[in-house]
């Protein structure tokens, strides 16, 4: 029986891909090890967001290279989409698949092992012609009681500084039947939570007739056994009022938001092409301060953004100050070829943008501190997901601030209720009241 592992790099949309991948491979046979081991074949889900994305995708393949110079070594992704012909150069690859067809992962690493020369294979196909959804299917994850569901692939919104677009091309939204069917197996399998995912999946539906996000989350909080919905990143203009209203009506959508912001400063987030104000996020966010009770508001922000100044950057500082996140994901800029961005005039120096990040970081530190605060004393539910040490169990509540109890049978996969205590730098200590 061959060996086959997996190195994933990037986003939960690139998780997702991998852990369908990994069930293809399981039904044909074959036996999944770490990454770290010596295997017969590497797939390695690459990742193109960040100039480290992109870095790290190079020194996992050049790592799985050492590891066995005999192995087949497939590369996927983000990476492979936008720079097949580099990826078909580095050593040791043998297949370059992009941003579809990943269904056919087996059939083409059978396919090249049955070859006789060692010629690398490129799958790379013009993404930006695509218009059907790609079906992956995922049956179990490792570990795990969260479970990803991909609604939706692509993105039409072509942000100055992103790469996704040409990375993953149009919007293709997932077929309700199939989203449902996704999710009874999931649910049959144990998993008690889901996380819909996709590279934008405020879109959702855009390409599909009286379809919306809604409609989604609906379907698959109506499957039996499935006790919370949660959504992932969404923008500022998905929060209607009527979008806010239906789901403050769902008591299985987890009160828990990622709203992606990336400025603070209106003159930013124009040069940035986001398709919203700071007044509309804003709003947003009291739509759902307003529906939820202390729901968790997380966000990204990039720093050192071309051409912001010193009196931007403290304008986003003031908003992050003002909307008050409970936790914000920084990233310094990072020029990406074949962008906008990364030909504007006034590029602020790696230095000063680092410098930003760090700054913001503790601003956002803080914002965390002060929201876990909001909670400790007071009774909550929280989803155990692993033992985390020795009769230690550590989960998540709804607004996925993360809790350890001590507990002297295993409660893996239970939803228990508990009283917060104290906050340490990594999860909620608490108590079970049962």
């Amino acid at each position: 029986m061959k060996t086959v592992s997996f190195c994933t790099l990037g986003c939960k949309v690139n998780q997702y891909e991998t852990e369908a991948m990994i069930t293809l491979f399981k039904d044909a046979g074959y036996e999944i090890s770490d990454f770290g081991e010596k295997c017969d074949i590497y797939v390695i889900n690459t990742c193109m967001v960040t100039g480290t994305g992109e870095r790290k995708s190079r020194q996992m393949i050049n790592r799985a290279h050492q590891k066995n110079p005999d192995a087949l070594i497939a590369v996927v992704g983000c990476y492979s989409q936008i720079a097949p012909e580099k990826v078909s150069k580095t050593e040791g690859v043998d297949i370059v698949l992009g941003t579809k067809d990943r269904h056919l992962i087996v059939e083409l690493v059978e396919k090249h092992l049955c070859k006789t020369n060692n010629k690398t294979q490129s799958y790379v196909e013009d993404i930006m012609k695509e218009r059907q959804y790609e079906e992956l299917w995922i049956t179990s994850y490792e570990d795990k009681t969260r479970a990803f569901v991909k609604i939706e692939e692509g993105c039409t919104e072509f942000c100055s500084y992103c790469i996704i677009p040409y990375a993953r091309g149009p919007v293709r939204s997932r077929p309700l039947e199939s989203i449902k069917k996704e999710a009874l197996t999931l649910s049959k399998n144990g998993y008690t939570e889901i996380v819909l995912t996709g590279i934008h999946i405020g879109s959702y539906g855009r390409d599909l007739p009286s379809l919306s996000l809604i409609d989604a989350i609906n379907t698959v909080s109506e499957t039996e056994g499935i006790e919370r919905v949660r959504l992932g990143s969404v923008e500022p203009r998905v929060l209607t009022e009527d979008f806010v209203k239906e789901i403050s009506k769902n008591p299985k959508v987890c009160d828990h938001f990622h709203i992606s912001l990336q400025s603070g400063c209106d003159k930013t987030l124009k040069a940035m092409n986001r398709k919203y104000t700071t007044n509309e996020y804003r709003m947003a966010v009291k739509r759902l301060r307003d529906a939820f009770d202390n729901p968790a508001i997380t966000t990204d922000i990039i720093t050192g953004f071309p051409g912001e100044t010193r009196e931007d950057f403290e304008t986003t500082l003031d908003f992050v100050k003002e909307i008050a996140f409970s936790e914000v994901h920084v990233f310094p800029f990072s020029p990406r070829s074949g962008t906008k961005a990364a030909d504007m005039d006034n590029q602020i120096e790696k230095k000063e943008r680092e410098a930003r990040a760090k700054e913001l970081i503790a601003v956002a530190n803080e914002l965390h501190k002060e929201y876990i605060n909001s909670f400790l004393g007071k009774k909550y539910d929280v989803l155990f997901e692993q033992k985390c040490g020795d009769g230690m169990y550590e989960g998540h509540m709804t607004n996925y601030i993360k809790v350890k109890v001590k507990s002297e049978t295993n409660i893996c996969h239970k939803t228990l209720p508990v009283v917060l205590k104290k906050y340490d730098s990594n999860a909620v200590e608490a108590s079970l009241t049962i």
